[in-house]
């Protein structure tokens, strides 16, 4: 099963991610998990990477390809993969049909307008646990650990509606993208958590 997850910031991409990886058994490949390996491990395509990224420059589609295409070549990856952050557009989706037969893009959907709440509303904690305003009833410690929680500098309003325009920039040709190639699904990602994944499986049989 090879498999494309498109979703804005807050769609619930990662937990979904995790739980399709973990039911089909194939490696969940995050295009920021790449970078950061290749950057740690100071491979030749790492060092480019970093030295882009070290002058606060996006890194060029042709870098990010050849990452992704390095990462589709090792042996966990031969019986399928769940891409996660890539294809960010229309370039990337062509590189990678050259390189690889992607069967399904699902695309978890979700209003802004919900998206902006959800983000905002994130208290998280630095032992890994978040939450969300809503069902903290005025609560400041982690249940788990019980650390102080705090806001991410980046879940402020300005910053999220950024997030969410760029997104939708980048992602709306993408999307129309694969509706044309016939392997996009869409999903109503405003659900419980496991509703969400259980309609992405019912679609993918």
């Amino acid at each position: 099963m090879k498999i494309i997850l498109l979703g804005a910031p807050g769609a619930g991409k990662g937990t979904q991610a995790k739980r399709l990886a973990e039911k089909y058994d194939i490696p969940h490949v995050s295009t920021g998990d790449i970078f950061r390996a290749n950057i740690k491990n100071q491979t030749p395509i790492g060092i480019v990477a970093k030295s882009y990224i070290d002058k606060g420059q996006l890194v060029p589609d042709e870098v990010t390809v050849e990452i992704v295409k390095q990462r589709l070549n090792e042996p966990d990856c031969q019986k399928g993969y769940l891409l996660d952050g890539f294809p960010r557009n229309v370039y990337q989706a062509e590189e990678l049909d050259k390189i690889s037969n992607v069967e399904k893009v699902i695309d978890i959907e979700v209003d802004f307008t919900k998206l902006l709440k959800r983000i905002t509303g994130r208290r998280v904690c630095a032992c890994g646990e978040s939450y969300h305003v809503d069902f903290l009833e005025g609560k400041t410690e982690c249940a788990r650990c019980g650390g102080k929680l705090y806001q991410r500098a980046d879940d402020n309003e300005a910053t999220v509606n950024e997030r969410l325009s760029v997104y939708q920039k980048q992602t709306a040709p993408l999307i129309d993208y694969y509706k044309k190639a016939g392997k996009l699904v869409v999903i109503d990602g405003d659900k419980a958590i496991d509703e969400v994944f259980e309609e992405i499986v019912n679609k993918l049989k």
